[in-house]
């Protein structure tokens, strides 16, 4: 397997997201003409010639080479009939029960459908969806006002947050009913954001009016995109077709040519979220964006005109934030850690690229107070696992990799005299398998680092040079949710070689090798390979359990490869020879007893855990009340909850408290204007002020408690006087 492929957590990369993951309200029919698009009216769309072969084409390609061998059986068909459903319909407003009966005559048939170049079946369900939509819309369109006037937000009723609890209406008279709720929702939200009724009706009818006309334009390449991803994802989530159109994107994206926010979207029912954010990106800069946010407004500047994106597909969302360097986009987004999930909060972002030299490694040098003595260690970030292939190629002296910053970084820090160092993988979402092995290479001395299995069942190992001047003092590494695929394998090569401590929370857990083939119209990517530990473990599905854990914001939420459906399962190989360093398993246990003592009253420690156990309520939260009343005693509930934290934490830290908003005269106003922090409500109209005057007194707690952990191990093993290089095993 070559060595320059690059493992990320997800394909769709960098500046301009573009991922096919999701693409609601796509679709196809069939026609026979070549032309690449088909514009027809609602209801009349067909696939072309070229689709149908190219369907064959896929299944062909998939069936052969896909790491899960599955047949497409009558099995796999009746997923497909479910999972094209569900990508039609997300919310369960469109189809009734009957509708989904009359689709029943499909469940079995789809796969000698694709087989025998047969797409009606597809074609057929999408122009039902069409015309019921577009039919939908426009009498909403017609009826907007009346039916917000005859809201009643003091009645009593409550709407699902997940419409997979939600069962498909029976008839026409429990679809309007459902319809009305939804409205009402929507209209609730945007009362609860101090919209005033002639801006709710303004916004609802632009938005309703652009749902209707995106509806309109959807062509026969959109049904296509839409089903064939539908067939791709029942094999794994990071299966994805490209028409070609994306398939041209991702190509541009992959060189950096453009500008953008520095995150990775995908679209999940009517909503484009954020899968997660590029580091040194401006939107991680900025900081208020977070994983798993919705998107559901885009405006060209402060002062520009929003425009509402729900229901919209990626790729035109992508293309409205996206934009000239240096300019501003702002973002309405929806958290789900929120006491009030609908309420839209802005985010402003200055739009640039992202720079090699922030995305390379980095340092600093720790000073902490750890049993009454100043000891000093070192950190060195890495974003991600790079390397400039063609510099290496041009056999440039001075091209840059993460082994080679990194070689450099560690020579300075022993300059500096530090006991150890801290390798700080958080955020880190993959890069270059080369980088891995050689980077592995700079803290242990020789070995295998990991193990690849293909699709015919082959095993191959990478492993690293000989390296007699490795770094021999004590090593730690920190992962959180975020990490994945290649920082995945350097952490469990480390932890395997029990050659560091691993600090943290369950990282990403995505141990699968994806590659792109180009077909005859579009291209896909598939997944092809599998990554496993030297001790012979799969780092997929599972990801690297910490030697010591600590609490992580992203704990909980639908965050991780154990979160998608259909994602290939955790299993072993034969694990291979490998030397061990240290043995940090049998002192594990007094690790984690010195991190409960040294922690039990440390504010910064408690104040993440208050913060993560108030974002979980909202995790479990499955109905949202429809009541006015109800929705403003939560969002209050919310505020004064974290204002509580907040103040605890101050107390704690000798800060002043937060004024009290009961005293302000502008308190009403104040709420209504509440942020976000850390994707959750708050009010803090002065809390931003007396964060920046007191930002020296808030550390980063995990950074430094892995730091007192490091030297923690490095002490209980010198008191056991533990060697190194003593033992050679053969480890499952």
């Amino acid at each position: 397997m070559p060595n320059n492929l690059f493992f990320h957590l997800s394909v769709t990369v960098l500046l301009s997201f573009c991922s096919p993951t999701l693409f609601a309200m796509s679709g196809i029919a069939f026609f026979d003409k070549e032309a690449e698009i088909n514009h027809q009216a609602p209801g009349k769309l067909q696939a072309s010639i070229r689709q149908v072969r190219t369907a064959e084409e896929i299944l062909i390609k998939l069936q052969a080479e896909h790491y899960q061998h599955q047949t497409f059986n009558d099995t796999l068909s009746s997923e497909l009939l479910d999972n094209y459903i569900d990508q039609l319909d997300p919310a369960k407003a469109y189809f009734t029960a009957q509708d989904i009966a009359s689709f029943e005559q499909y469940r079995y048939e789809l796969d000698d459908g694709i087989r025998r170049g047969n797409l009606t079946p597809a074609f057929s369900m999408f122009n039902l969806y069409q015309i019921k939509a577009t039919t939908y819309l426009n009498r909403l369109l017609t009826e907007l006002d009346d039916r917000v006037a005859a809201l009643n937000f003091a009645r009593e009723e409550s709407i699902a947050l997940d419409a997979e609890d939600v069962q498909w209406a029976t008839d026409e008279v429990m679809l309007i009913e459902r319809n009305r709720q939804l409205l009402k929702n929507s209209v609730l939200s945007l009362k609860l954001a101090d919209k005033a009724h002639d801006d709710i009706i303004s916004t609802l009818k632009t938005r309703y009016s652009d749902q209707l006309n995106r509806l309109k334009q959807l062509n026969n390449e959109d049904v296509f995109q839409l089903y064939i991803n539908a067939l791709a994802e029942l094999y794994d989530p990071h299966t994805n077709y490209f028409s070609p159109r994306n398939s041209e994107n991702f190509n541009i994206n992959m060189r950096l040519s453009l500008e953008g926010i520095g995150a990775m979207l995908k679209r999940e029912g009517e909503y484009v979220t954020v899968e997660r954010l590029v580091t040194a990106g401006p939107a991680e800069k900025q900081g208020e964006l977070q994983p798993n946010d919705k998107i559901v407004s885009v405006a060209q500047g402060e002062n520009a005109a929003e425009v509402d994106v729900v229901g919209w597909r990626l790729d035109e969302v992508v293309d409205l934030i996206r934009g000239e360097k240096g300019s501003t986009v702002v973002l309405g987004v929806l958290s789900e850690t929120s006491a009030n999930p609908n309420l839209t909060k802005q985010i402003s972002i200055v739009r640039n690229t992202v720079k090699l030299e922030e995305q390379s490694a980095s340092k600093t040098v720790l000073e902490i107070l750890h049993q009454d003595k100043f000891r000093k260690l070192g950190v060195i970030s890495i974003p991600t696992f790079y390397i400039d292939f063609e510099g290496s190629r041009r056999g440039d002296p001075n091209y840059k990799s993460t082994t080679r910053d990194v070689k450099k970084l560690i020579a300075e820090l022993k300059d500096e005299q530090v006991e150890g160092i801290i390798i700080d993988l958080r955020g880190n979402g993959g890069g270059s398998l080369q980088e891995v092995n050689q980077l592995t290479g700079l803290f242990v001395e020789r070995g295998p680092v990991v193990q690849i299995r293909t699709a015919n069942g082959s095993i191959q190992r990478q492993a690293n040079y000989p390296n007699p001047s490795y770094y021999r003092q004590p090593i730690a590494v920190l992962i959180d949710r975020l990490s994945a695929s290649a920082s995945e394998i350097f952490a469990a090569a480390i932890q395997d070689y029990q050659r560091g401590i691993i600090v943290g929370s369950h990282s990403f857990g995505k141990g699968t090798v994806q590659q792109f083939a180009e077909l005859s119209h579009g291209s896909l990517k598939f997944t092809q390979a599998k990554f496993y530990r030297i001790s012979g473990d799969s780092t997929q599905h599972r990801g690297v359990i910490p030697d010591v854990t600590l609490p992580s914001l992203y704990d909980g939420q639908e965050i991780g490869e154990n979160t998608l459906e259909r994602a290939l399962s955790w299993d072993t190989v034969p694990a291979v020879r490998h030397k061990q360093y240290n043995d940090f398993d049998s002192i594990e246990p007094l690790l984690i007893e010195k991190h409960r003592q040294r922690t039990a009253n440390d504010p910064d420690y408690n104040y993440l855990i208050e913060k993560i156990q108030l974002n979980k309520q909202y995790q479990t939260v499955e109905t949202l009340s429809l009541n006015e009343d109800k929705r403003r005693d939560l969002i209050k509930q919310d505020s004064d909850a974290r204002e509580a934290i907040e103040n605890r934490y101050r107390l704690a830290k000798g800060l002043p408290a937060l004024p009290d908003a009961a005293n302000d005269s502008d308190a009403e106003e104040k709420n209504s204007d509440s942020d976000s922090v850390n994707g959750s409500i708050v009010n803090d109209s002065e809390l931003t002020h007396l964060e920046d005057k007191d930002n020296d007194e808030r550390t980063d707690f995990l950074l430094t408690e892995t730091a007192h952990i490091l030297l923690d191990a490095t002490f209980i093993n010198q008191q056991n006087n533990l060697s190194l290089n003593k033992k050679i095993v053969t480890k499952r």
